[in-house]
C-alpha cells in the first residue's frame, strides 16, 4: 500500500472521542472480519477471510506477494469496498461507517507520503488540520506524539534532511497524531539496517505500552515478527494458519536438517526414493543447500551422511523457525512469485483504480 486514503472532514468534535463510557463499552475486538471477500471479474483476491485481533494487541499479518494481504489491509482501511462479509475496526462497520471508521485507524505505508520539503512539526500539523483535530488539541498532541518516537529535537528539521529511520518514526507519529485506536503497519521497516530496525520496534512496543493502540502489521522479516501476540499467515485469498509464533512454530513439528552438497538436485532426487522424504533446494536457481524436514533431525544425520549416494560437505540441524512456518504453509509449485502476474498485480490495479475515482 503506497497511496494515501483521502482523509475525512468530519466536525471538530468527533475526531477525538471520549473515552467509552458506561453506556459506550470497547468492542470485544478491536478488529473483526467476518467471510470477507473481494473479487475483480474473474479473480478472487480474498476467499473469506475471519480476523479476530484483540485490543492492544500486536498483531502480524503475513503471507507471499500475491496472497490478497493488500487488499484484505485495504478493505479493513476502507479503501477497497469488500464484496461480501462484514468488518469492523474499533467498533466501527468499515462500509457502513467508513469516515467513523477513519477516525479510528492510523496507517504507516511501506512509501514515504511525507511532503520532505516541510518540517517535522508543519507534516503533524497539515494532518492534524485534514483530519479536523481542534486547534487547541493540535500543539499538545504534537508534542506528545514527537516524545513518544524521539524526535522532539528534530521537530524544525525538514523531512528531506532526515534519514530513513527518523523518517518512519514520523509516519508513525503522523500515525498516531489523532489519537486512533488500531495502527496500520505495512513493511514498517523495509529498507532500514538491522540497528535502525530494532530501534524503531522498541519504538511501537514503547508506543503500545503507553498508548494501548492496537498494531495490525504486515512485514516480510520473518525474525521481527517474534515481537507480535499473534500471527495469522494468508495465503490464495485466505488465512491458512494462526496463532503465537510459539504455537506456529510447534504446530510445524518436525526438525529441520540442512545439508550442502554439490549436487542438490541429484540429493533431492535422493531424499524422495530412498527416504521417502520431500526436500527442496535453497539459494539461487537451488544450488548448494538442500532443507529437509524429519521427526528426529539427530538421528536422521547418521542415516542421510551413509545413505544419500551424494557427498555432503557440511550439516545441521535446527528447530524449525518462524521462516520454517511460513515455507510449510505457504509453499506452491513455481513459488509465490508465481502469482505475481495474477491477483498481486490485479489487486494493485483495482486499487489506484478506486484511489484515482474518489
Amino acid at each position: 500500500m503506497t497511496t494515501a486514503p483521502s482523509p475525512p472532514r468530519p466536525a471538530p468534535s468527533s475526531v477525538s472521542p471520549a473515552p467509552p463510557g458506561p453506556q459506550d463499552p470497547p468492542p470485544p475486538y478491536a478488529v473483526e472480519a467476518r467471510g470477507l471477500r473481494k473479487t475483480y471479474g474473474d479473480v478472487e483476491a480474498v476467499r473469506g477471510v475471519d480476523l479476530s485481533v484483540r485490543p492492544g494487541e500486536i498483531y502480524g499479518f503475513l503471507g507471499p506477494n500475491g496472497a490478497g494481504k493488500s487488499t484484505t489491509i485495504g478493505m479493513l482501511c476502507t479503501l477497497v469496498e469488500p464484496t461480501g462479509g462484514t468488518a469492523t475496526v474499533a467498533g466501527r462497520d468499515v462500509v457502513r461507517e467508513r469516515d467513523a471508521t477513519r477516525c479510528q485507524i492510523g496507517l504507516v505505508f511501506q512509501e514515504s507520503t511525507l511532503d520532505t520539503q516541510l518540517s517535522v512539526e508543519r507534516n503533524l500539523r497539515f494532518h492534524a488540520r485534514m483530519y479536523g483535530m481542534p486547534r487547541s488539541a493540535v500543539t499538545p498532541r504534537v508534542d506528545h506524539v514527537l516524545d513518544l518516537v524521539g524526535l522532539t529535537e528534530r521537530r524544525r528539521s525538514k523531512v528531506k534532511e532526515l534519514s530513513g529511520g527518523m523518517r518512519r518514526r514520523v509516519e508513525i507519529a503522523r500515525g498516531l497524531l489523532h489519537a486512533p485506536r488500531v495502527l496500520f503497519l505495512d513493511e514498517p521497516t523495509v529498507g532500514l539496517d538491522p540497528q535502525t530496525r530494532r530501534h524503531l520496534w522498541d519504538c511501537i512496543r514503547e508506543l503500545r505500552r503507553t498508548e494501548g493502540v492496537t498494531v495490525f502489521m504486515t512485514t516480510h522479516y520473518l525474525d521481527e515478527a517474534e515481537v507480535c501476540d499473534r500471527i495469522a499467515i494468508m495465503d490464495r485469498g485466505v488465512v491458512v494458519a494462526l496463532g503465537t509464533p510459539a504455537e506456529l512454530k510447534a504446530r510445524t513439528g518436525a526438525d529441520v536438517v540442512r545439508f550442502t552438497t554439490p549436487d542438490p538436485v541429484t540429493a533431492v532426487t535422493a531424499l524422495r526414493t530412498r527416504f521417502g522424504l520431500s526436500g527442496h533446494a535453497e539459494g539461487p536457481g537451488g544450488r548448494g543447500t538442500v532443507l529437509v524436514r524429519v521427526p528426529d533431525g539427530a538421528a536422521f544425520l547418521p542415516r542421510l551422511a551413509c545413505g544419500l549416494g551424494v557427498p555432503v560437505r557440511s550439516m545441521e540441524v535446527s528447530r524449525p523457525t518462524l521462516d520454517d512456518v511460513f515455507l510449510s504453509w505457504t509453499s506452491r509449485p513455481g513459488g509465490a512469485a508465481a502469482d505475481e502476474d495474477g491477483p498481486g498485480l490485479t489487486e494493485r490495479a483495482e486499487w489506484a483504480r478506486r484511489r484515482g475515482a474518489r
